[in-house]
């Protein structure tokens, strides 16, 4: 079998704790998974450090795949580049890490391989979109994907603390599932429920005379009868019957809410899969050293129980030695320790600033001008090299954007952005030099720069898998060898580089790449989009500098960053000039924080100004590249 004809292998992490080996969380997730969907497309390598054998795990694993041990200075080096768990493709030039993305890969596998595998198909939710958002930008994601495993993790290490306080985390999901659902064409799940209830009314008992009918058991809730008849059970919802004239003049804002069935609402989806072993392991937990405390959570045990209802749930558990147990729900929460303020991670981040020392002002202009009377205005570099090209007519025409779909007016801007940042790029790279192409969309800066720079290893990162495949195709159509792909979040990516790029990273995720960059003492070239997308998140707040926040409250730099993007050409050129300053101060900011760092920073202009309304480019140099 040639290498090409390799199937897709899947590194799974295995460490050890006590002296024995053991299965992290992420890993026991995939592992379900695998069972769950049937999936036999993938050679599955647990990962060692110290030499040892994942015997002793075998009881944890599923019989049924193809297990290798594989030492962690033996991984191959896209891999090695990521945390796990990670997925390589047949050629070994496309990565998948991250739990999110690795799983989505898996569902897609097993529907590729099996198209009449429904249930596995459902798992990605409506639209395809369950868990695709990154974690840097979605709470939800953030929460099920690092913050509940990581939680239950940092329990399962020290269980000291075991019922003293609920991990935030938990009662955040606690928290969730007691709102209302809100799901596509739920006015009509809601309409029926309130039909069955207003039918259910007129069973009730008057006074002392017995009803005729038993009360409704909760498996005949609207709710869970409609997520088992998605789930080809027995139990199938009443058939449809048009609703009174009563029912359907009810305004929508009056109908009854839906109740959560599964953890996204009515239908079994990725984020059960990811959320069960993480729960089953801290119930346990709880169960055996502070059972008071489960009476703390009782949607989560009762979304607990109803997974078991699942089919291949139970089946699944017991490949991965997972033996899951009904645990019973309290109808009242007794006395006992609370489980956590009511803040929740899902709640909306307010700034950390105060104004009570810096007076709000409004307005681009009064903002521009309060940094003006505090010696602070946007400074521009000159273009070190304005009139430089890349050689368009003699490249391969794979290379150029006007072969792609785009227009011509857009192709030829296209190449004007990527001639600026080749340009910076040729002035930092060394031979031997890994580049990271962040947020690297379709390839259009990767590939110019693996075939300009022969001497150079590029690294594409995308989240997007379509994006990925497609600059892939385009890299093997140009028989490019020094050029890597991997699909996944940035914060996944941990391999050490030398120059970090991104074209048009929009909002925070310029800030991510600075963030990636700087810890990696590489070099950068990065133009910033989106500015209005800016916000505070998890690793940074704005603004980012100390000189800025001594004079902005975080609302003050909001204002910068919203006006920062009214650069459109369609828009008058005083309104375009005040954007082009806001982006400026926007940018300098984040320059003076990268400068904190001991970089060298310029921001300079594309050249023409016209590639691009977002024409700003930060250009960084470590301390060890500024004799470039």
């Amino acid at each position: 079998m040639t290498h090409a004809e390799q199937p897709p292998c899947l590194y799974l992490e295995v460490f050890c704790q006590d002296e024995q080996l053991r299965l992290p969380l992420h890993s026991s997730i995939v592992l379900f998974l695998l069972s769950y969907c049937d999936c036999q497309s993938f050679r599955v390598f647990l990962v060692l450090s110290d030499g040892s054998s994942s015997e002793p795990l075998k009881s944890q694993l599923p019989a049924s795949l193809s297990l290798s041990d594989i030492q962690v200075e033996e991984l191959p080096k896209l891999v090695s580049s990521c945390r796990l768990p990670a997925a390589l493709d047949e050629s070994g030039q496309i990565c998948r890490a991250g739990l999110a993305v690795v799983l989505r890969h898996i569902i897609n596998k097993s529907i590729e391989a099996d198209p009449s595998r429904k249930d596995v198909a459902a798992l990605l939710g409506f639209k395809k979109t369950c868990l695709k958002a990154c974690a840097e930008v979605s709470k939800w994601t953030r929460l099920c994907e690092t913050g509940i495993p990581s939680a239950v993790e940092e329990h399962l290490q020290n269980p000291s603390d075991v019922g003293k306080q609920l991990p935030l985390p938990v009662v955040t999901l606690e928290s969730r599932l007691a709102e209302p659902v809100k799901v596509h064409n739920d006015d009509k799940i809601r309409r029926q429920k309130l039909q069955e209830q207003k039918r259910r009314e007129k069973l009730e008992p008057v006074g002392d005379q017995p009803s005729k009918e038993p009360p409704p058991q909760a498996s005949d809730e609207l709710e869970l009868r409609a997520a088992l008849a998605k789930l080809s059970v027995a139990l199938v919802p009443a058939p449809t019957t048009r609703e009174n004239s009563e029912i359907r003049k009810v305004k929508t804002r009056e109908l009854p809410p839906l109740e959560h069935v599964f953890a996204e609402g009515l239908y079994f989806t990725l984020t059960d899969v990811v959320l069960l072993p993480c729960i089953h392991q801290y119930l346990c937990s709880l169960r055996a050293s502070a059972p008071g405390a489960l009476q703390q959570l009782p949607n989560l045990l009762r979304w607990y129980n109803r997974v078991q209802e699942v089919p291949g749930v139970i089946r699944a558990a017991k490949d991965c030695g997972l033996h899951l147990s009904t645990l019973q729900v309290a109808t009242s929460c007794p006395p006992g320790p609370s489980p956590h303020p009511s803040a929740s991670l899902l709640e909306e981040e307010e700034s950390q600033e105060t104004t009570k020392s810096k007076p709000f002002v409004g307005g681009p202009r009064p903002t521009m001008t309060k940094l003006k009377e505090n010696g602070i205005e946007a400074i521009f570099a000159s273009h070190p090299c304005p009139s430089w090209n890349l050689p368009w007519d003699s490249l391969p025409s794979a290379i150029n954007p006007t072969e792609g779909k785009m227009s011509n007016i857009r192709a030829i801007r296209k190449m004007q952005q990527l001639n600026n940042l080749v340009a910076m790029v040729t002035d930092l790279a060394r031979p031997g030099d890994t580049i990271v192409d962040f947020c690297s969309g379709t390839g259009h800066v990767g590939i110019v720069l693996a075939h300009t720079f022969p001497d150079c290893q590029i690294v594409l990162i995308e989240n997007k898998e379509e994006s990925l495949v497609r600059a892939q195709r385009r890299s093997a159509q140009l028989g490019l060898k020094n050029i890597g792909f991997i699909q996944t979040n940035l914060d996944y990516f941990t391999g050490p580089f030398h120059i970090g790029v991104a074209l048009h990273a929009c909002g925070i995720a310029t800030d991510m790449v600075l963030e990636h960059c700087i810890q990696a003492e590489s070099a950068f070239v990065i133009s910033p989009c989106c500015y209005g997308f800016i916000q505070n998140a998890v690793k940074f707040s704005f603004p980012k500098s100390e000189r800025f926040r001594e004079t902005l409250n975080y609302k003050e730099h909001m204002i910068l960053c919203r006006f920062a993007d009214q650069t459109a050409v369609q828009l008058p050129p005083e309104r375009r000039l005040i954007g082009k300053q806001c982006m400026g101060l926007v940018d300098l900011d984040r320059s003076w924080a990268a400068e904190a760092s001991g970089y060298s920073v310029q921001v300079i202009t594309m050249e023409p100004e016209s590639c691009s309304p977002k024409n700003n480019m930060l250009v960084g140099r470590p301390p060890q590249r500024r004799s470039c």
